[in-house]
């Protein structure tokens, strides 16, 4: 099975491949241009031709606002996290969560409307980052990866068995954000808020993405984003050439807990309705398989990805009972297919051919095969092979 898989993937043409080599040449300008174009045809996605194709049995705009903008917008956040900085993060529903009850509790109990509660959902997932970040940082690979699990679980479990987050029950009605009635374009009311037209929140959302991105991407340049780097790739030579790197660890927790938060108060305002079952840890699970399968590390891939995982399930939902099944079998071939993700940054790329995976201890423990076979070598043949594997470091560079 695993050969003819192999024969399948050596004779399809690698057209991602080639768009990644492609867009590795486009120059500072022509990428800008296409990001214009890009957030043009974002804002035209909801159209009804587009959404007769895309989910045939469901609402278009609705399944655009969720799952697929939530997914993308988490998971540029848990990118931040993981792609960034190498922490493996199973618990970033958490964050979600708290964004979310934020928003239910202070416009339920005190009357905040949406604007004011933003920022204060915000605030307060990135300081559950911070709270969560600051003792349990200095694990690392599966460590880590279960401390995380847990307070994912324990934030869901808090929130079903306190009465101010309303129990099982949970909370509502939440309001939804003021509207603007007489704004419009076209035929779309795009700042009237309702229960009926999905839109004007799909639009909210995009302009949230939109900055979102804008600051991942300067912060990805900028000290902070070399020192994540540094991290992800040895975090003991990072610490040995001076980077503190608890502190740049627990930046990234707060940077990836505040955009989790803002898409927890996205999601409550448009559903108006939130109760622990809204938070399972397999969303956290969903959400790290988009950040893998897109290209861990590649903004660009990371949001493909998520489109990807959010769509499919969505686009099988004619299968019926077999609709999970067709989505884990779309996602293995497609793994098999592009271990490295979709769209992988070069870095990646990179790493993945010198046997890491770029996500910090975790990674490193499941190299590409020949590097493995470099360290288990004879001392003579291991000896050459270390050589050789320097000498090929040293021309890439």
């Amino acid at each position: 099975m695993s050969g003819s898989f192999a024969g399948m993937k050596r004779r399809m043409p690698d057209v991602l491949g080639a768009m990644g080599a492609w867009w590795d040449r486009v120059p500072q300008y022509g990428r800008y241009l296409i990001y214009v174009v890009l957030i043009i045809g974002a804002f035209l996605l909801p159209s009804g031709s587009i959404g007769s194709f895309m989910t045939p049995e469901s609402d278009w705009p609705s399944v655009l606002f969720y799952p697929i903008g939530v997914y993308v917008l988490l998971a540029i956040g848990l990118n931040v996290v993981v792609g960034q900085a190498g922490l493996l993060d199973l618990g970033y529903v958490a964050f979600f969560a708290i964004g979310s009850y934020a928003l239910a509790i202070f416009a339920t109990n005190h009357g905040w409307n949406f604007w004011e509660s933003l920022p204060v959902g915000i605030i307060i997932a990135a300081a559950a980052g911070a709270i969560l970040g600051t003792p349990t940082l200095r694990l690392r690979g599966d460590y880590l990866a279960i401390v995380t699990l847990g307070f994912g679980e324990i934030i869901r479990i808090t929130a079903n068995n306190l009465d101010f987050t309303g129990g099982p029950r949970g909370i509502s009605p939440i309001p939804h954000p003021p509207s603007v009635p007489d704004a419009h374009i076209g035929d779309v009311k795009i700042l009237r808020y309702g229960v009926i037209d999905a839109r004007p929140y799909y639009y909210l959302l995009l302009v949230v993405i939109i900055v979102v991105i804008i600051v991942v991407k300067r912060l990805e340049h900028s000290r902070v984003g070399r020192s994540w780097a540094a991290i992800r790739e040895d975090e003991d030579a990072a610490e040995l050439m001076g980077v503190p790197t608890l502190k740049f660890k627990i930046v990234a927790f707060v940077i990836g807990a505040a955009i989790g938060g803002s898409a927890g108060v996205l999601f409550a305002a448009q559903t108006t309705s939130i109760t622990p079952v809204n938070f399972p840890f397999i969303l956290s699970a969903l959400i790290l398989c988009a950040v893998v399968l897109g290209g861990s590390g590649n903004l660009l891939g990371v949001v493909l990805g998520a489109f990807v995982v959010a769509w499919l399930p969505e686009r099988f939902r004619g299968f019926e009972e077999y609709r999970v099944l067709t989505f884990g079998a779309a996602l293995v071939i497609m793994m098999i297919i592009r271990p490295e993700g979709l769209l992988p940054s070069r870095q990646r790329r990179a790493e993945l051919a010198e046997g890491t995976g770029g996500m910090g201890s975790l990674g490193g423990e499941v190299g590409a095969v020949s590097a493995q076979n470099v360290e288990l070598d004879g001392s003579v043949n291991g000896r050459a092979g270390v050589l050789a594997g320097s000498d090929d470091r040293e021309a890439g560079a």
